[in-house]
């Protein structure tokens, strides 16, 4: 099915220092990762709770309660972004070392859609092409 839902799960941690600017400003400019994804495609971004991850459960739980009363929108029109502050080598922090974990815990929740990433800068490409950063 077509997405018509994005949410992108944001590492708790990292969001004391990010505001979340740039993963918005990606998705509503349809850059990068939000390339693909149509006008009316709806956005939620929210932290994964902190390490390990646990609270992703929680709030997915809620989504899906949400979505089931107030929407037509059924899980396999969500895709989920965990944010590149999750899933890269960054100036926050290392790649999380939970990301399975959360993956998991995602896909438990009966959401199939995942995408690893949201916004990179042209700054930390370049820095993993000169190898200050790790690739995965």
């Amino acid at each position: 099915m077509e997405t018509r839902y994005v949410v992108i799960i944001q590492c708790d941690i990292a969001h004391n220092r990010c505001s979340g600017f740039a993963c918005a400003d990606s998705f509503y400019n349809r850059i990068g990762k939000f390339e693909n994804y149509g006008a009316d495609v709806q956005y939620i971004s929210f932290t994964c709770g902190g390490c390990c991850g646990k609270s992703v459960t929680a709030k997915l739980e809620h989504l899906s309660n949400k979505l089931r009363k107030k929407t037509d929108i059924k899980k396999d029109e969500v895709t989920i972004h965990l944010a590149s502050c999750v899933t890269t080598d960054n100036y926050h922090y290392d790649r999380c070392p939970h990301i399975d974990y959360i993956k998991g815990i995602v896909e438990k929740r009966g959401f199939q859609n995942v995408v690893e990433g949201s916004y990179v800068s042209q700054n930390a490409s370049r820095k993993r092409e000169i190898g200050t950063y790790k690739s995965y």
